[in-house]
């Protein structure tokens, strides 16, 4: 018989979202810790959503259903989260990301920030046309473990060097990971302007940010 987390997982994987929370709640109810529910449920349908993606066998419109059943549970599951003495969860992983200043393309971004919220990180969306000091003063108030710069015009991608020569200057570029995105870059270029990674799509961007961060 199937467990509680291999249900939850095989719901994410259908794109099921009152199937995922309701197999979440019973979770939750049976005892397994949210966390559990998450790494162990949520991720492992995630992860398999991935794979499918990757293989050709899955589309966006299967991807974004499968993050939307796992938003889901994830916006059940905060209030049961620790907190630490502030009221904040711990161990939460707090990404900063917006669409560079010049740009006013947000669909590449907010499906990346849908995929990581419902990896269970915690998200500050700038969002378009957003100052290259906005997205540093961002960082350094939120304490943001990521930075993920969005760019789609061939004539804004210099703006993602400009945001990491800011992060230098303040002492913050050691401090936070930086992953670059969108349809002009490649690898090379996130080599070129001292960025930690590039993702081409919002599944890699979630995976190498898991990855960067040792998750």
């Amino acid at each position: 018989m199937p467990t509680i987390l291999e249900d939850i997982a095989q719901a994410v994987l259908e794109g099921k979202r009152s199937e995922t929370l309701e197999f979440v709640k019973s979770g939750l109810d049976s005892g397994i810790e949210p966390l559990e529910l998450i790494t162990e449920g949520l991720t492992v349908g995630l992860d398999q959503v991935g794979q499918k993606f990757e293989e050709g066998e899955y589309y966006l419109p299967d991807m974004m259903l499968a993050a939307e059943a796992m938003s889901g549970a994830i916006d059940f599951l905060e209030p049961h989260m620790a907190k630490d003495k502030d009221g904040k969860n711990e161990n939460v992983i707090k990404c900063v990301i917006g669409t560079v200043k010049g740009d006013l393309h947000s669909i590449g971004k907010d499906i990346v920030i849908m995929m990581m919220k419902a990896a269970g990180m915690e998200i500050y969306d700038l969002g378009v046309d957003v100052p290259s000091a906005e997205f540093v003063r961002s960082v350094e108030e939120n304490g943001a473990h990521v930075l993920g710069i969005s760019a789609l015009m061939t004539t804004t991608i210099q703006e993602q060097k400009k945001i990491i020569d800011m992060l230098s200057e303040k002492g913050l570029r050691d401090k936070v990971k930086v992953i670059v995105g969108g349809a002009p870059l490649s690898e090379e270029w996130a080599k070129k302007i001292g960025a930690d990674a590039y993702a081409a799509d919002a599944i890699a961007g979630v995976k190498k940010v898991r990855a960067m961060l040792d998750l």
